[in-house]
């Protein structure tokens, strides 16, 4: 398990509204996912893959509020095994909010509640776990 934060996801009320100020105010770039109802955003430089090509930064994406889980932005882990993680996850006072799902070919994302209520994501990419 690497334990790194590797995405972050911001919920909107208005996708326009909101792709428009994070791209105006950091110079984000955000790309709407044709019927996925999620908007992927980058904010610095990428490789061809859509990877962070320099140390130091993020990516992540945007979303529908009530569409989703969450009603504010959510950071992402990075686990080697959903599965192990949300069973430590809930002997540590954690809960599982959505289990292991996949996304696309890419790997696996879920949700959590740590012990203080906030919800975090994780992100297993295929083939590792």
């Amino acid at each position: 398990m690497s334990g790194r934060v590797v995405h972050f996801e911001i919920p909107f009320e208005d996708g326009q509204r909101a792709r428009g100020f994070y791209q105006d105010a950091f110079g984000w770039n955000a790309q709407e996912m044709p019927g996925m109802n999620y908007t992927i955003v980058t904010s610095g430089p990428v490789t061809d893959q859509g990877m962070p090509s320099e140390p130091g930064f993020i990516n992540g994406g945007m979303f529908q509020r009530g569409a989703a889980t969450a009603s504010g932005p959510v950071i992402t882990v990075d686990v080697a095994s959903i599965d192990d993680a949300l069973t430590r996850i809930e002997k540590l006072g954690g809960s599982t909010v959505t289990s292991k799902q996949a996304v696309a070919d890419m790997g696996f994302a879920a949700y959590f509640t740590d012990p203080e209520g906030n919800l975090m994501g994780l992100w297993e990419t295929a083939g590792q776990g």
